[in-house]
């Protein structure tokens, strides 16, 4: 079994260990991350990567000096060995089974999210086109481009709230580990999303979360996109006050509706017939959100979709006596949503340049 194999480096004293799986006896090249090497095929590789097919034109590289069983000595110098420099093992494993095995991605939770980081990571690297456009197609369902994709990715959330009783943050990855691998494989389409959840976090459960919070342990930023996480969540703070400050805007076009129709069309439920008693419970609705998410600055203080969809349903058509400004709130709500989620790449500027690759992360190199 290759669990039981281990091969000494003798000029680094690493202890290297055959991968328990990715490890074919017909393979034609050995590839080291870390101290994990996988036995594989040149003709795969080179199938679907470019920067692969490349590497293997080159002049063979020097072998290692090792030592170990001679029959696994003499394997290995039978094959070509590639160290894939700054790769983490466990991306190198989930890469190469995508390759062999097709991409077999998960819920988007955060286990899968390692994963299907890793897949991104080194498709985007060694040019994998296919497997790079699956693995950004499944992430964009945690970390969508619309707002229906947006509200199916926060009902999942809600649900596994409720559940397991934790918070719906814990399901999801971490957004910031979403916004620097977006940033390390050019993959702008992820960051709107990703950076509208971090800035529903405070400060101090971003840059110094408790163990147990989602954000924990903490991860760093960009400089340039620490910056625009402040504009933007002030940005979004101050949408949750107008939004309360302009919803009683929804009943007034009621009321301006009434003025143009006769009352006998009062029977469609189209046109408010009770605009003092309908302009009493919009004042209070007012009081009432302000005091909940600009005072005591409760769940959506910083996240103006959630207080949008919560104001819309404040009067129910179902229940409400006037189901006219029933509608009318609920069709306010729904056209502010639309424009918020527009907005959210100009909340972030994340239309400007991005940040130098030298300030976060940097991509890894080959080296054979």
């Amino acid at each position: 079994a290759t669990e039981a194999l281990r091969i000494l480096d003798r000029e680094t004293g690493q202890v290297l260990s055959p991968h328990s799986d990715l490890w074919f006896r017909d393979g034609s090249v050995i590839c080291q991350a870390q101290t994990t090497l996988f036995r594989v095929h040149i003709s795969q590789l080179s199938r679907h990567s470019a920067l692969f097919r490349d590497i293997f034109t080159l002049p063979q590289p020097v072998r290692p000096n090792l030592e170990g069983q001679q029959d696994i000595i003499e394997e290995l110098e039978s094959c070509p060995v590639v160290k894939l420099a700054e790769d983490t093992a466990e991306d190198v494993a989930n890469f190469l089974a995508a390759l062999y095995d097709g991409p077999d991605f998960g819920n988007n939770d955060r286990e899968d999210f390692r994963a299907v980081a890793g897949v991104l990571r080194l498709s985007t690297k060694y040019i994998v086109d296919t497997l790079r456009t699956k693995a950004l197609a499944h992430l964009s369902i945690a970390w969508p481009t619309s707002l229906k994709g947006w509200d199916a990715r926060e009902d999942l959330a809600r649900s596994f709230e409720m559940e397991t009783s934790a918070s719906g943050g814990h399901f999801y990855p971490n957004p910031i580990a979403v916004i620097n691998l977006a940033r390390e494989c050019n993959a702008p389409a992820l960051l709107p999303a990703a950076f509208y959840d971090l800035c529903r976090y405070t400060h101090a459960q971003i840059y110094e979360p408790d163990a147990g919070e989602p954000l924990y342990p903490a991860q760093s930023l960009f400089s340039l996109d620490m910056q625009r996480l402040s504009l933007g969540k002030e940005a979004a703070q101050q949408m949750v006050t107008s939004l309360i400050q302009t919803m009683g805007d929804a009943q007034t076009h009621i009321r301006s509706q009434a003025r143009t129709h006769f009352r006998k069309n009062s029977s469609t439920g189209a046109i408010c017939m009770s605009a003092a008693a309908c302009r009493k419970d919009f004042s209070e609705l007012v009081d009432l959100a302000t005091q909940h998410y600009v005072f005591d600055r409760e769940k959506g203080s910083c996240d103006p979709l959630y207080v949008s969809e919560e104001l819309g349903q404040l009067k129910s058509a179902e229940f409400s006596e006037c189901k006219a400004c029933a509608r009318s709130l609920e069709s306010w709500a729904a056209r502010e949503r639309e424009k918020m989620w527009k907005m959210i790449p100009i909340w972030f500027r994340l239309e400007s340049p991005p940040p130098a690759l030298a300030e976060g992360p940097s991509t890894s190199t080959v080296k054979y």
